[in-house]
């Protein structure tokens, strides 16, 4: 277990400006037709690659607040095989992970093409911008280790019924 270097409340106060700036590319792609659990999912899986704790579960915690199916934030990690996302979350999510990647080199001009026929230029465009979002907000909680926030519970327990 690794240390917070700085806290994320911690953050917020010492970096207002930075937290506007990204608060206001959420709000913008969140405004966008891609749909919040589309969103969310994109966001889930660059939080994977880039082994982001703090993202990862907070964007599990908003992905079970928006009712994400369960079998989709259980299969995400390995959306490749698992039959249960659509042809436009894989498109997505594929662009997504070449864009989180590209380091490791561009975004192919068959995987752009593909993806601007299916979501168009502007919700691309957002697409694009939700991906570079996550990407700061990951090389941001990895760099300060943010600790992760308390996990939300999909469905809780009822108590028992007493006999």
């Amino acid at each position: 277990m690794t240390s917070v270097r700085i806290d994320y409340a911690d953050f917020a106060k010492l970096a207002p400006g930075v937290m506007e700036g990204l608060g206001a590319i959420g709000k913008a792609v969140g405004g966008s037709g891609l749909g919040k659990d589309l969103i969310e999912l994109i966001k889930l899986r660059a939080s994977q690659l880039n082994g982001c704790a703090f993202c990862l579960q907070y964007h599990l915690n908003l992905a079970r607040s928006l009712h994400v199916p369960t079998d989709k934030l259980d299969q995400l990690a390995a959306w490749h095989e698992a039959p249960v996302f659509s042809p436009r979350e894989r498109l997505a999510l594929a662009y997504a992970e070449q864009l989180t990647l590209s380091a490791q080199g561009a975004i192919s001009d068959e995987l752009f093409a593909q993806a601007l026929a299916e979501f168009g230029p502007a919700d691309l465009s957002f697409l694009t911008a939700s991906v570079a979002h996550i990407n700061a907000w990951n090389r941001i909680g990895k760099a300060l280790r943010f600790a992760p926030p308390a996990p939300r519970q999909e469905h809780q327990q009822a108590p028992a019924a007493k006999p």
